[in-house]
């Protein structure tokens, strides 16, 4: 197609407006984090779109449900997505959505899904919710899916096996949640460790100097998501720790 396009520009558009060619682009979920919205991951739909991708920034209800439930908010998205027969379905994802991910394709295909970005997932489950999980502010605003994200190995995301997809993670390493700070022994996003967020089939991950709240809003983390989408591999000329702009 793209030779056509090129020779014989006429016959091509000619052949695309009749419905001959389908021009298929690459479609982008974008699913946000626990408590959070669509609005959370605004900076990177519009990053994305610039660029060519269809972008469906998929809302649902985080804090209302179990994470097996929660989870089907996946395959609504793909069939957002497939409205568009686009030619590849990736994903982006913030925190509990990496887990919704995860979760999904435990018992579904992942026919025509090739990559998935995660930022700052609780992979291993996070020590903010061992703490705290059983506080009645917590259970407030986190609800039923707050209760599931422990760092026990019955936790839901250590339940969890590996999925046939490429992933990406990406691991904050600025907290501004000071509060938090003495539950971590390493490195942390004030929400999230950095070793919780990694794993074993990862095909690429790269750690910044972001927090977990405002990740999704970072130019070096947008850059490195269109670079890991377009590639499957993040832009860095070795593992050191990157700085945000």
């Amino acid at each position: 197609m793209n030779r056509l396009m090129f020779t014989h520009p006429i016959l091509f558009l000619f052949l695309l407006l009749s419905g001959h060619i389908a021009y298929a682009q690459e479609c982008v979920v974008l699913l946000h984090g626990l408590g959070r919205s669509t609005w959370s991951m605004h900076h990177i739909e519009n990053s994305l779109e610039k660029i060519g991708y269809l972008v469906v920034n998929q809302s649902y209800l985080s804090r209302e449900q179990s994470i097996k439930s929660l989870s089907e908010v996946v395959g609504d998205s793909i069939l957002r997505c497939q409205q568009h027969k686009p030619s590849a379905i990736h994903f982006v994802t913030h925190s509990l959505g990496g887990i919704l991910v995860r979760s999904y394709f435990q018992h579904h295909d992942a026919a025509n899904v090739k990559r998935v970005v995660m930022l700052g997932p609780p992979n291993h489950g996070s020590e903010v919710v061992d703490k705290f999980k059983d506080s009645w502010w917590f259970k407030w605003l986190t609800g039923p899916t707050g209760q599931e994200l422990g760092t026990n190995p019955e936790s839901a995301p250590n339940q969890l096996k590996p999925i046939a997809l490429e992933i990406g993670i990406i691991a904050g390493s600025s907290s501004l949640d000071p509060w938090f700070s003495s539950l971590f022994s390493g490195d942390n996003d004030g929400k999230v460790s950095v070793e919780s967020t990694k794993l074993p089939e990862m095909k690429d991950f790269i750690q910044v100097e972001n927090s977990h709240t405002f990740m999704a809003n970072s130019r070096n983390v947008i850059m490195q998501i269109q670079s890991f989408l377009s590639s499957g591999a993040f832009a860095k000329p070795n593992r050191a720790l990157i700085s945000s702009n």
